[in-house]
Protein backbone atom coordinates (compact mmCIF):
# COMPACT_ATOMS: atom_id res chain seq x y z
CA UNK A 1 0.00 0.00 0.00
CA UNK A 2 0.85 3.51 -0.59
CA UNK A 3 0.40 6.19 1.86
CA UNK A 4 1.49 9.88 0.91
CA UNK A 5 2.14 12.45 4.02
CA UNK A 6 2.71 16.06 3.87
CA UNK A 7 5.23 16.68 6.06
CA UNK A 8 8.84 15.67 5.84
CA UNK A 9 8.75 12.10 8.04
CA UNK A 10 6.05 10.51 10.23
CA UNK A 11 7.18 8.16 12.83
CA UNK A 12 6.97 4.27 12.83
CA UNK A 13 4.34 3.77 15.43
CA UNK A 14 1.86 6.71 13.76
CA UNK A 15 2.59 5.36 10.28
CA UNK A 16 1.08 2.05 11.35
CA UNK A 17 -1.82 3.61 12.84
CA UNK A 18 -2.29 5.93 9.56
CA UNK A 19 -2.33 3.56 7.65
CA UNK A 20 -4.47 1.27 9.31
CA UNK A 21 -2.59 -1.89 9.88
CA UNK A 22 -2.65 -1.05 13.44
CA UNK A 23 -5.67 -0.47 15.70
CA UNK A 24 -3.95 1.92 18.25
CA UNK A 25 -0.93 3.05 19.40
CA UNK A 26 -1.02 0.06 21.70
CA UNK A 27 -1.37 -2.44 19.29
CA UNK A 28 1.33 -0.58 16.69
CA UNK A 29 3.30 -0.81 19.62
CA UNK A 30 3.48 -4.10 20.67
CA UNK A 31 3.64 -5.26 16.75
CA UNK A 32 7.35 -3.31 16.99
CA UNK A 33 8.84 -4.28 19.98
CA UNK A 34 7.69 -7.99 18.94
CA UNK A 35 9.78 -7.91 16.01
CA UNK A 36 7.06 -8.10 13.24
CA UNK A 37 8.03 -4.77 11.50
CA UNK A 38 10.86 -4.21 9.17
CA UNK A 39 12.25 -0.71 7.81
CA UNK A 40 14.23 -0.93 4.96
CA UNK A 41 14.66 -4.88 5.12
CA UNK A 42 16.15 -4.61 8.22
CA UNK A 43 13.78 -5.28 11.85
CA UNK A 44 13.09 -1.90 13.73
CA UNK A 45 11.90 -1.91 17.67
CA UNK A 46 12.16 1.71 17.76
CA UNK A 47 8.65 3.26 17.85
CA UNK A 48 9.56 6.47 17.60
CA UNK A 49 11.99 5.97 14.10
CA UNK A 50 11.31 8.56 11.73
CA UNK A 51 9.82 7.32 8.29
CA UNK A 52 10.82 9.61 5.41
CA UNK A 53 9.26 9.60 1.59
CA UNK A 54 10.85 6.41 0.14
CA UNK A 55 11.01 4.46 2.75
CA UNK A 56 9.49 0.72 2.94
CA UNK A 57 7.92 -0.12 5.79
CA UNK A 58 6.61 -3.86 6.27
CA UNK A 59 4.39 -5.74 8.90
CA UNK A 60 4.74 -9.72 8.62
CA UNK A 61 2.60 -11.27 11.27
CA UNK A 62 3.08 -15.18 11.13
CA UNK A 63 0.55 -17.15 10.42
CA UNK A 64 -1.87 -13.94 10.35
CA UNK A 65 -1.14 -11.63 7.29
CA UNK A 66 1.89 -9.12 5.60
CA UNK A 67 1.52 -5.41 4.32
CA UNK A 68 4.08 -3.22 2.82
CA UNK A 69 4.00 0.18 3.36
CA UNK A 70 5.22 2.63 1.11
CA UNK A 71 5.73 6.59 1.80
CA UNK A 72 5.61 8.95 -0.54
CA UNK A 73 5.52 12.67 -0.66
Amino acid sequence: MKIEISTEFIKLDSLLKFSGVADSGSVAKELIAEGFVTYNGTVCLMRGKKVYPGDRVCVNIPDECSEEICVEK
